[in-house]
This record gives C-alpha cells, sequence and structure tokens, in this order.
C-alpha cells in the first residue's frame, strides 16, 4: 500500500522542504512533522518504525488473549526520526464484538493523538482532569502511569492520556465499551527494547483506523 506523507494533525497535504522552507509544511497548519503511509502490518514494518522512533513504540505484551498487532504508523522524517508512533492491536472485545486499540507515543505538539482522538488537538487539552484522581494506571516501561479519561471526544470510542517517558501516552479504544480492557492493569513495552521478540508478534490484517481516524 503506498501513499504520500500527509499533515498529522488533519490527514491533508503536505509540502517537502525545500527553496521557501527547509521543514514540512501543511497549508493549515504550518511546520508538522509528517505522517508517513502506513503498509500492511509485518514484523517487518515494525521493525523500520522501531529503528527510526525517537519515542516510544508502545505495544500491550503480552497481548491480550486472542488480540493481534493490525499496523503501525509513524510521524517524522529521515532527517528528525519518529516523533510520534501509533500501533494498533485488534481483538475481542471484554463485552463481545470485535475491539480496536490504538496506543499513540508522541512529542508535545504533533498532533496525531488528538487527530486519533477526534480533538481539534494537537494535545488533550482542558478535557483531561488533571485536577481528579487518574482513571487507569497501566505498566509502561516497568513504571506504573496514570492516565486520565479525556472528556469531549466522540461517543464512538474512549480516550485516555497520559505521560510516559517525559512524552504523551494516548489509548485510543473503539468501540466505547472496549474501554473496559484498560482497567486491567494492562502492560506496555517499548519494541525498541524488545529485541528479538519483536518476531513473535502476531500480525493480523490492517486496521481501517490508521487509515481514517
Amino acid at each position: 500500500m503506498r501513499g504520500e506523507p500527509s499533515c498529522p494533525k488533519c490527514g491533508g497535504r503536505v509540502r517537502a522542504p525545500g527553496l521557501f522552507a527547509d521543514s514540512w509544511q501543511c497549508g493549515v497548519h504550518g511546520t508538522v512533522h509528517p505522517l508517513q503511509p502506513v503498509v500492511p502490518p509485518s514484523v517487518e514494518a515494525l521493525v523500520v518504525v522501531t529503528n527510526r522512533a525517537r519515542v516510544p513504540v508502545w505495544m500491550p505484551w503480552p497481548l491480550p488473549v486472542g488480540w493481534l498487532f493490525t499496523g503501525v504508523a509513524c510521524a517524522g522524517d529521515d532527517r528528525s526520526g519518529g516523533r510520534a508512533t501509533a500501533v494498533a492491536c485488534s481483538g475481542p472485545g471484554p463485552l463481545g464484538g470485535p475491539g480496536e486499540l490504538l496506543l499513540i507515543a508522541e512529542e508535545l505538539g504533533v498532533g496525531l493523538g488528538a487527530r486519533f482522538a477526534g480533538l481539534p488537538g494537537p494535545d488533550p487539552g482542558p478535557g483531561m482532569r488533571v485536577d481528579k484522581p487518574p482513571h487507569v494506571k497501566v505498566l509502561a516501561a516497568g513504571r506504573p502511569t496514570p492516565l486520565w479519561h479525556v472528556e469531549g471526544t466522540p461517543d464512538d470510542r474512549a480516550v485516555f492520556a497520559g505521560e510516559a517517558c517525559g512524552l504523551w501516552l494516548w489509548a485510543v479504544v473503539w468501540p466505547e465499551q472496549t474501554g473496559l480492557l484498560m482497567y486491567d492493569e494492562m502492560v506496555l513495552t517499548d519494541l525498541r527494547d524488545a529485541g528479538a521478540e519483536v518476531d513473535l508478534v502476531p500480525c493480523g490484517a490492517l486496521s481501517p483506523r490508521l487509515l481514517s481516524p
């Protein structure tokens, strides 16, 4: 599956660096880290992203029973490296039916997580009430990591956000009730540190959520 880089915030076309700008440009959002074309899920695709990424490449590991890796996306170019990553997993929801989970790691202001969350972005904004106790906690790279439910998102999904390794960590789940999965003390591994275990990741069909948030 081929395509062109796009804006991580809106999916629009971007202009490559050239005579008048030394960075990628979106006509709406200005300077951006380009979202690279999504390719079918494979171990090879994961290795490409993990080698490029300057941010974590989060995946539940072990995966929940019956769940598969269903795609990966990366924002950034060869010069800047990956400044945002999104890993998709799919499987049976806790209440039955199919579920989808996207885990996004990104630097401040990239805007990829907000786009998948259905927010104007680029960051969680006032919808993340950090003045209240966190709704869930995950174990990210061995560290307890609080996540807050983000308000103001579309009704078809549940969105959680927090900070891990000094960067944004988003969890976007479809449908909304599959968000119960996040309450099961999920363990997240940064695949950059997984080594040969990456070869064991079970792959499924490409998640359409990566193509049309």
